[in-house]
Formats: structure tokens, C-alpha cells, sequence
């Protein structure tokens, strides 16, 4: 899979996927507005070319709170992050060339305030899912917004999916209508972190194309 390409999709307004982006925008942007004041913290697994913060942060009044660290694997998508986060004048968004399923990757700067899951939840098994929603667990300081994304597919797992979060301490606060292909959603952590488990790598990113999926 030529992961760079696959980004083309986001260029085409009325695509699926454009519409996905569009609403994980939002929902960072209302993320950030909701913060408290004072330094912000957010982590983004599988990355991808960043757009999903760096779409959103260039001109939002929360820019010079955000410290961000971007997680992913392919070297053509790490190229495109940092040039943008360059281009944009983001020295506090730090992008950076590995597993984004390994946890040691987020260590200083985890608990975080935001985590973005968008792109990673239709790429990996059921059970790898249930297992990076523990590992949010550790990633999220209390009042902390994760956003993920997932195809509505039959079969659907999202309402599964969002059980998984709900039964950890995370509150449902935003998902799209169920008849949006690509879903987003928002949970909010009200629980206490877990500790880092250091050396811990909670997934194997398959592929949608392997796994009959849509990303």
C-alpha cells in the first residue's frame, strides 16, 4: 500500500474520506476551544500526514499552548508532516519516524490532553482495537478528548467499539449519524491514568486492504 497516494483521497471534497477529515477538525478544534488554559498536550497515532491537527492548529488561538507529537511509520508521510508543521511555524509539533503501536514513543508527554486515533481502528484485529482502548487508559490525563475514526461496514463496530471505551472511564460526547460511512467519535476520559506500561506495543497495523475494511 502506497500510503503517500493514499492521502489523494482527502483531495477530493465530496469523498468519504474528505468528509471524515472535515469532521475530525472539528472536533479538534472544538477540543482545543473546551481546554483549560495553560500548555496543552496531544498525541496523534499513525499520523499520516498530520492533517488532522495540523489542519486545524495554524490558526487557532491555542497554537503556542500545543506541545503535539505525531507518531508514523511511513517515510513519505513524515517528509509531508514536517514540512507542513515547518511551513506553518509549529515548533511544538514534533514529528516523529516509528511504531506508533509502541508506548514508549508517547513517555514524556503522556498523560495528554488530546489523543488522535483517526485512521487506525479499521486497520488492526478486534482485539487489537479493545487493546489500544485500554492503552488509552495510560495515554489520557482526566478530561482528556480522544478522537478515533472507524468505517460503519457490516459488520459495524462501532457501538462494540464504544462499549470498549465507555466500560473504562470514557464518556460519549460526539458521533457521527450512522449512516456516515466513516464514522468519528469523541470520548472524554473521567477516570484516573494508569501508568505508562513502558515496552508495551498494543497493536499490529494489518491494513485495511487485508482486512476487508475502508480504513
Amino acid at each position: 500500500m502506497d500510503w503517500q497516494k493514499w492521502h489523494d483521497r482527502y483531495d477530493a471534497p465530496e469523498s468519504p474520506l474528505a468528509r471524515r477529515l472535515r469532521a475530525v477538525q472539528d472536533r479538534v478544534r472544538a477540543a482545543l476551544d473546551a481546554a483549560p488554559p495553560g500548555p496543552l498536550r496531544v498525541v496523534s497515532l499513525c499520523a499520516g500526514q498530520g492533517r488532522d491537527l495540523l489542519g486545524v492548529l495554524p490558526t487557532h488561538p491555542r497554537r503556542e499552548d500545543v506541545r503535539a507529537r505525531l507518531v508514523e511509520l511511513d517515510p513519505a508521510n513524515v517528509t509531508e508532516a514536517k514540512r507542513t508543521a515547518a511551513a506553518v511555524g509549529l515548533p511544538g509539533v514534533e514529528v516523529v519516524a516509528g511504531d506508533a503501536a509502541l508506548l514508549d514513543h508517547y513517555a514524556d508527554l503522556v498523560p495528554a490532553d488530546l489523543v488522535l486515533l483517526c485512521g487506525v481502528f479499521g486497520n488492526i484485529t478486534h482485539d487489537d482495537i479493545e487493546r489500544t482502548v485500554e492503552a488509552c487508559t495510560q495515554l489520557c490525563a482526566p478530561g482528556a478528548r480522544v478522537i478515533w475514526t472507524r468505517h460503519r461496514k457490516a459488520p459495524d463496530q462501532v457501538p462494540r467499539i464504544c462499549e470498549w471505551f465507555e466500560t473504562r472511564g470514557f464518556v460519549r460526547e460526539w458521533l457521527t449519524p450512522p449512516d456516515h460511512i466513516q464514522s468519528v467519535t469523541v470520548h472524554r476520559f473521567t477516570a484516573t491514568p494508569a501508568p505508562l506500561q513502558r515496552g508495551t506495543r498494543v497493536f499490529d497495523f494489518v491494513g485495511y486492504d487485508r482486512l476487508g475494511g475502508a480504513g
